[in-house]
């Protein structure tokens, strides 16, 4: 459907941008928000440098580990240890930090309107922002739900009581054995309900949310739409980006808009209907607030 030439810069000056998206919204009949890693980051929730440092020393020094996310998959001797460096993790971008100031910006200019959020992020920052749950999607999991790591069900259970447990009572990098969980059905070792194989429970909740999506894309698939792609990297691209290139590229009403800090990536067809802001998406997304008012 592409060809190979791309967009690797931002499509105008950082206002002219700002100016584009807010006029694209203002007249959009609906809103189709993108949101991955990068958003968070921006937010502030960064995975490595000081805020690692600050909590996760004591992992860095006794198993080599140099951020969050390579931490999720270190092999650790034994589930004591395991869940040590999950509960921690999960508190800290979970439960006990702050909502986001860009997902408050983007609740305001959705505010109103009618749009969908999909998210591969995991970590609960658009509900806690206040985005509708019945207008949210996020395909990934969430850190503050367990499955069984078989699994032999298709259910999810919240962890938040048994994570503040963990943290209160670990010491010397592991948990006490009688709080590891296991399956209440089968007894196998329970896992985070994320996507890392495909042993990922997609449970009715998951299954509720995908038919929303869906019904979301049906209803608008020929109207003006705004496909907001935020923070969206090279990771998971089946998700978010191709999906988005395909729907923008399938519909001349539609404005595709990609907001990411050194990393932005999309088709020359698209040029025409596109605006590209290689920046803070932090910093843009406030400015697109401002902009509307």
């Amino acid at each position: 459907m592409f060809s190979s030439q791309l967009i690797t810069t931002s499509t105008g000056s950082f206002s002219e941008c700002v100016d584009r998206i807010a006029d694209a919204i203002r007249d959009a009949d609906a809103i189709l928000v993108g949101a991955g890693a990068g958003l968070s980051t921006a937010a502030g929730f960064a995975y490595a440098g000081k805020r690692f440092d600050d909590n996760f020393a004591d992992f860095r020094d006794a198993y080599g580990i140099t951020d969050m996310y390579s931490g999720g998959f270190y092999p650790f001797p034994d589930e004591e240890s395991l869940w040590a460096w999950w509960s921690r993790s999960i508190l800290l971008n979970r439960y006990d930090c702050p909502v986001g100031q860009p997902y408050l910006d983007l609740l305001h200019m959705l505010r109103g309107r009618d749009y969908f959020v999909l998210t591969t992020n995991v970590d609960h920052q658009f509900q806690r922002a206040g985005i509708d749950h019945d207008r949210l999607f996020y395909t990934q999991g969430d850190y503050g739900l367990l499955q069984c790591s078989k699994p032999c069900h298709k259910a999810t259970y919240d962890n938040e009581g048994l994570i503040r447990h963990m943290v209160a009572e670990q010491s010397d990098l592991r948990v006490p054995r009688e709080l590891v969980p296991h399956c209440p059905r089968c007894g196998a070792p329970m896992s985070l309900n994320l996507r890392c194989d495909d042993t990922f429970v997609e449970d009715e909740g998951w299954h509720a949310a995908a038919k929303r999506y869906d019904d979301f894309l049906r209803e608008h698939r020929h109207d003006r739409i705004v496909l907001l792609e935020v923070g969206v990297g090279g990771n998971t691209p089946g998700i978010i980006k191709y999906p988005f290139w395909r729907m923008a590229a399938q519909n001349r009403h539609a404005t595709y808009v990609q907001l990411n800090k050194g990393e932005v990536l999309a088709p020359s067809q698209l040029e025409r209907q596109s605006v590209i802001l290689d920046c803070d998406a932090a910093k843009a997304l406030s400015s697109v607030r401002v902009r509307l008012g």
